[in-house]
């Protein structure tokens, strides 16, 4: 507890310095890049037409579980918190060895890092979530208040990333491998978590599957999305998974922050 107290008192202490770097490592990314910032789009929305030609209404024409709802509008819910995520995770992994000139200055606090890279992702997400609702208000869709309740998931999504970005961040220091490691655990991730299809092939089958799908932390992610876009379910329906979903992260989060930090003193002598 005392490891997660000495974070959050480390963050407002340097929440300028944050917001800043943050901001700087988003506009790194596209310097150079003729079309820029359009690239952040492009392969989310390129992942989301191949997703819908193959099981939409052209493909393996899979029907939405949630009634009058079109294939895409059931889809893009659950796959932006995904995109967000994997981004966050895979970027996050890396921090360390990105930003080794300020790991190695012994008055820099290390521990921002992960969160500053965590941050920059979270501009992309907020890009992609303004597209969302762009698409279901095209597509006839009324708003609706619990579309208000994406902030709250949008923030179990970056705690949960960071958690797990903690853990990994410090490990890749000494183990190289570990990105390649977390890349290969991303794509079985994907297709774990009922995003581009309906959970009910499954579970139909075998009932006990259910819980097997509801022990990813992930799924109360996928699950509040869509109940915040499409059925205007509150997070507070589902109490049971909302409990199981903080413990998860919270005991995530102490024990990445408390390898972080008996590793913490070996990162400059390693990078």
């Amino acid at each position: 507890m005392n490891y997660l107290t000495s974070l959050l008192k480390e963050l407002v202490a340097k929440r300028k310095l944050i917001w800043e770097l943050s901001k700087a490592d988003f506009r790194k990314r596209f310097v150079g890049s003729y079309f820029g910032v359009v690239w952040m789009f492009i392969q989310p929305i390129v992942t989301v037409l191949i997703y819908w030609l193959i099981f939409g209404p052209i493909g393996f024409k899979s029907a939405p579980p949630v009634p009058n709802a079109s294939y895409v509008q059931w889809l893009i819910p659950g796959i932006a918190p995904w995109f967000f995520f994997s981004e966050a995770l895979n970027c996050g992994t890396g921090c360390l060895q990105e930003y080794n000139y300020l790991v190695k200055k012994v008055v820099f606090k290390v521990e921002i890092l992960p969160v500053i890279k965590l941050i920059s992702c979270l501009f992309v997400h907020v890009f992609f979530v303004l597209i969302m609702f762009f698409v279901f208000l095209i597509s006839g869709k009324k708003p609706e208040l619990s579309w208000i309740q994406i902030i709250y998931y949008s923030f179990a999504t970056s705690m949960y990333a960071l958690a797990l970005t903690y853990l990994t961040s410090a490990i890749q220091v000494f183990f190289k491998d570990m990105a390649q490691i977390v890349s290969i655990c991303l794509q079985f991730g994907m297709w774990l978590t009922p995003i581009m299809y309906d959970e009910a092939i499954f579970t139909s089958r075998a009932s006990w599957l259910e819980w097997v799908f509801k022990l990813n932390p992930f799924y109360y992610i996928a699950a509040g999305y869509r109940d915040s876009m499409l059925t205007g379910s509150w997070f507070f329906e589902r109490p049971t998974m909302t409990i199981y979903f903080w413990v998860v992260t919270f005991i995530l989060m102490i024990i990445g922050l408390k390898v972080f930090k008996k590793l913490r003193p070996h990162f400059s002598d390693v990078l």
